[in-house]
Formats: structure tokens, C-alpha cells, sequence
């Protein structure tokens, strides 16, 4: 028999027990509502009869360009994306030289996009919500709230899509609520990530691209002109910039002791993502190499947030390192690189910037060699688009690692040496005692 003492704490533990089985029954009723009041099958549900009440639906679903006026691109992705999209903005304005082209970014890319010949309008979506218990019906909300802030005056005709793999930031339904009764997107069988994640999406779509095939990113965008009918006449990465962004250059870099002769370096250590962090320790041990066998200057390049990569490079590197991390727009950003002879980088959105600008780029890589080239970390997909570029990758993933580097902090990468890099450099950028030509 149980002591009363023993039975009363007994029946405190059952009581909250009871209370946690409840709370947690409450937590995925909750879940369940949410998901299904922000599903593609509902949103279709509510979202039709809104939009041909407001004659926002034509019959017929052949898309016919001689009647599209006006055309939204959603492409609410990183500054490497966006800077692979711009030969399709290009080519778009080419097929639909009458269009009225708005383009939808994340905030922190605004500026890099804002000069943009090809485009009449740019628009920001944030898609960043921390809280993952409230994330996907905040960024419902944020995406219907397009419509009645902005989408709702223009009318759209046609909207695009051109991202190919997976939707997490609720971008399709950033397309569907544009009203437009053509909608152009990847469908959702196209990759076996995007199948599992986004499971009826091609419901938000009036057109999909069933494309399957391994291809660079900025030909999945230009697939889409292609889709629409239209030839690619150019394919070449672009960047606007403008007087100030190179006036603040100049001025960064007299500031900084810059000569017009000096050998100038950058540096990109930041990443998206850890696994894709190759050691600071091993940029320093790279950078002091390179300052003492060739008396090279550093330029270092990053984002806000990343303020302690520079910091830390600047003081191993000393007076010859200029630390620009958080200190600059990417529009000053890509002015400073094009005084870069080369760009020492992670896989991460500067890249993609020096390969616009036509900077020689070593590239490491996180994603091993022998691993499947679908991953969104493969080189084969996301490498600097045709530019002179010279990628070092792990040659094998590290246990438990297989097809790709699945840790959440640097793993595979780490397999990637110094002299590895070293070699890379001197073989491709053909680096002599002075300069890198």
C-alpha cells in the first residue's frame, strides 16, 4: 500500500501529466487548423471566388504575350539567386519589350536590384519569421498582404516563379495572390525535396515546367523564356551600379593606403549557412602566406551580422587588410571587388557577384566531390556562372556524410586544406611574384 504522502504525489504527477497530454492535444489541434487554412486546397477555396468577383480571372488558359500589360517576378531568394536571375530579366524584357515588370525581393537585396534596367517597380517581401510556431501563418498573412497593399492597383497579367527547387518562404502563394490569371511556376514533382515539401502547390499554378533534369541554376531561369516561347540571346550575368558606389570605393580605398599598383585580395569567409564556413583560422594562415610571399593587400567582404569574421582577419592580418564587413551596400561591395584581382570565397552571394563583375574567383565548396549534383550546396548548380573560376571542393564527405553534407556546423568542408587552396590559386590565376593577370 501506498503512504498518503506517496499517493498525493502520485496524483500530482497524473494531474500534470493530464495537463501536458492536454496541452499537447491543444498544440496540434492548433497546427492542424493552421494547416489548413494556409494549404493550397484552401487558399484556392477562399482565393477564387475573391478574385472573379473582382474580374481578375479570363477564360481561356493559353497565355497569349500580345495581351500581357503587366507581369510580376517573384523571386524572394539570396543574393547569389537574384544575381543568377538577372540574364532572365533580361531576356524577359526582350520577349515583352511593352510589360510593365515588377520584381519582388527580399529586403536585404533591394539595393543590389534597384538600378535594374529590365524592371519598372521593385517590391519587398520578408519572408524572415525566427518563430517557427507562428512562421507559417505569418508569412500567409504576409504574402495576402501583397495583394491588398500593392498587387491589387496593377492588375497583373502574368506572374512568374522561376525559382526550381524548393518553395520555403511561401513564395507560390506570393504568386497566387498577384491575381494573375496566368501563373507560371517549377512544378512540385520537379525535384524529390520540393515533392516532399511542397505537395500540392502546383494547385497555386495555372502553368508548370515538369523540367527534371540537371542543369545550372540560370538556365532553369532561362527555361522559363524558353517555356514562354522566346529565344535566349544572352546569357551573361549583370550588375548595376552607379557613380557613388564607385566614388565610395575610391574614397575606401586612398582611406585605406590602396595604391593603383597594389596586388588586392578579397576575402568572402561568411556563409548562409555553418556547414558551408571553411575555418577563419585557415583564411588568416592563407592570408599570411600570401602577405608574405607576395606582399598582397586584403580586402574583406561581408554582410552585418559578420562584423566578428572581419574583426578577427583584420588582426591577424594587420595594416595590408581592409575590413569592409557590414560597412558597405552590396552596390559598394561590388564596386570595391572590381578593384579585386581575385576573390577567395565560400559558396555564398559575393561569389556570384565577382563572376557578374568578371572577377577571378577560388571558390570553396562544402558539397564533396562524387556527391549528387542536385544538392542545393553543388557546384554544379550554383558555381559562378561562366567565369573564371577554379572550385575547391572535399574529394570524399565525411562519416556520417554520404551524397552530401547534411551537419549543421562546418563538417565536410573541413576537409579542404590550405594548400589545397593555395594550389588553386597559383595554378589557375597564374599568380607571380607581383600580380594575378
Amino acid at each position: 500500500m501506498l503512504s498518503k504522502r506517496k499517493r498525493k504525489l502520485a496524483n500530482i504527477l497524473m494531474n500534470l501529466l493530464k495537463k501536458i497530454s492536454c496541452s499537447i492535444r491543444e498544440k496540434r489541434f492548433v497546427e492542424d487548423v493552421v494547416s489548413l487554412l494556409t494549404s493550397p486546397r484552401s487558399t484556392l477555396a477562399y482565393g477564387e471566388p475573391f478574385f472573379r468577383l473582382l474580374g481578375l480571372r479570363k477564360t481561356g488558359s493559353e497565355i497569349n504575350l500580345s495581351r500581357v500589360k503587366k507581369i510580376l517576378v517573384v523571386r524572394v531568394d539570396e543574393i547569389g539567386d537574384v544575381v543568377m536571375t538577372s540574364p532572365f530579366l533580361r531576356e524577359l524584357r526582350q520577349l515583352i519589350p511593352q510589360a510593365h515588370i515588377t520584381l519582388v525581393v527580399k529586403p536585404a537585396v533591394y539595393n543590389l536590384v534597384e538600378l535594374c534596367p529590365y524592371v519598372n517597380k521593385i517590391l519587398t517581401y520578408d519572408w524572415q519569421i525566427p518563430d517557427p510556431r507562428t512562421r507559417n501563418l505569418r508569412l500567409h498573412w504576409r504574402a495576402l498582404k501583397l495583394f491588398w497593399k500593392y498587387y491589387c492597383r496593377d492588375r497583373f497579367d502574368l506572374a512568374i516563379l522561376p525559382r526550381w527547387d524548393a518553395d520555403r518562404h511561401y513564395a507560390t502563394f506570393a504568386t497566387y495572390f498577384s491575381g494573375a490569371p496566368w501563373r507560371i511556376g517549377y512544378a512540385e514533382n520537379v525535384n524529390p525535396l520540393k515533392k516532399r515539401l511542397n505537395g500540392t502547390y502546383d494547385l497555386l499554378l495555372t502553368h508548370t515546367l515538369n523540367e527534371n533534369q540537371l542543369k545550372h541554376e540560370v538556365e532553369h531561369n532561362l527555361d522559363v523564356i524558353r517555356f514562354l516561347g522566346g529565344e535566349v540571346w544572352d546569357d551573361r550575368l549583370e550588375l548595376w551600379l552607379e557613380p557613388e558606389d564607385q566614388k565610395f570605393a575610391d574614397r575606401f580605398l586612398i582611406d585605406n593606403n590602396i595604391g593603383k599598383d597594389d596586388l588586392v585580395i578579397s576575402f568572402a569567409p561568411a556563409t548562409s549557412h555553418p556547414r558551408k564556413q571553411w575555418s577563419v583560422e585557415r583564411f588568416k594562415e592563407l592570408g599570411i602566406w600570401l602577405k608574405h610571399e607576395y606582399d598582397a593587400k586584403f580586402l574583406v567582404i561581408g554582410g552585418k551580422g559578420e562584423e566578428s569574421l572581419g574583426e578577427e582577419l583584420k588582426s591577424a592580418l594587420g595594416s595590408c587588410a581592409m575590413n569592409a564587413v557590414g560597412k558597405t551596400t552590396l552596390r559598394q561591395t561590388a564596386a570595391l571587388l572590381k578593384r579585386s584581382q581575385v576573390l577567395i570565397s565560400n559558396d555564398t552571394g559575393p561569389l556570384h557577384i565577382a563572376a557578374a563583375l568578371g572577377i577571378p574567383t577560388v571558390a570553396i565548396f562544402s558539397h564533396p566531390e562524387g556527391g549528387s549534383d542536385f544538392s542545393c550546396n553543388s557546384p554544379v548548380r550554383f558555381g559562378p556562372w561562366k567565369s573564371h573560376c577554379n572550385i575547391v571542393q572535399p574529394r570524399n564527405p565525411r562519416p556520417p556524410c554520404v551524397k552530401e553534407c547534411a551537419a549543421e556546423e562546418p563538417h565536410c568542408i573541413l576537409e579542404v586544406t590550405v594548400d589545397e587552396v593555395k594550389k588553386a590559386l597559383l595554378s589557375d590565376m597564374q599568380m607571380d611574384a607581383k600580380r594575378i593577370f
